[in-house]
């Protein structure tokens, strides 16, 4: 599958931005095919016709190639929080919009089936979860700090990282429903799910625990 280049991009931009989409698309075939731990960097490099050096200048590992299609994302989702105007109302009504505003700006060829292929890959590759955290931590902090800086929240308030917390929670749950669902990988698929995991954020903190028979 071919990537979409944007619109507008010079020259060289475009050629290291369908370098960058190559090395995703390639390293996420193999590792499906062949197994995370049972491809090497350099059959990756080799199948994209570049060289290792070529590679680290976009990507710290396979790890990180592999988890491109999410943190591509929420790199996104901070960049859109940044552009939100302070008007006013619920935060966690605002996160929770930005993240669905963000899922349906992502490409709309390819895109969605990366972040399938991805997600199933990293349920069985520990390295790769190890440095999912690591990014979900940074962009937490990414996050917060746009929040705390545009909306005037005190850095000491927990209320922010909370409600943050559970926005992004609720989204794994929708995206772990959407990898299991035999439905078409798209955008709007993917953001039917994060709708319905929000939705169920009010009724999860008032659940009750069944009575014992």
């Amino acid at each position: 599958m071919h990537p979409v280049i944007p619109d507008g991009l010079p020259l060289r931009e475009r050629k290291k931005h369908r370098t960058r989409e190559a090395l995703i698309a390639t390293a996420l075939e193999r590792f499906t095919a062949q197994g995370f731990d049972g491809t090497t960097l350099d059959e990756l490099c080799a199948g994209v016709e570049v060289s290792k050096r070529t590679f680290f200048r976009y990507f710290a590992g396979k790890e990180d190639v592999a988890l491109a299609p999410t943190q591509d994302m929420w790199t996104a989702f901070v960049a859109e929080l940044e552009a939100r105007p302070a008007d006013g109302g619920l935060l966690m009504d605002l996160l929770q919009d930005t993240v669905l505003t963000t899922i349906r700006a992502m490409p709309a060829e390819g895109w969605a089936q990366r972040v399938r292929l991805s997600r199933v890959l990293a349920q069985d590759t520990p390295s790769m979860n190890a440095r999912n955290l690591q990014f979900c931590d940074r962009a937490t902090r990414a996050a917060l700090d746009v929040v705390r800086e545009r909306f005037g929240f005190d850095p000491a308030d927990l209320r922010p990282r909370l409600t943050f917390d559970v926005v992004l929670a609720a989204f794994k749950c929708g995206l772990d429903e959407w990898t299991r669902h035999p439905g078409p990988a798209t955008r709007d698929t993917l953001a039917g799910h994060v709708r319905d995991a929000f939705a169920a954020i009010p009724g999860s903190i008032a659940v009750e625990i069944p009575s014992a028979a």
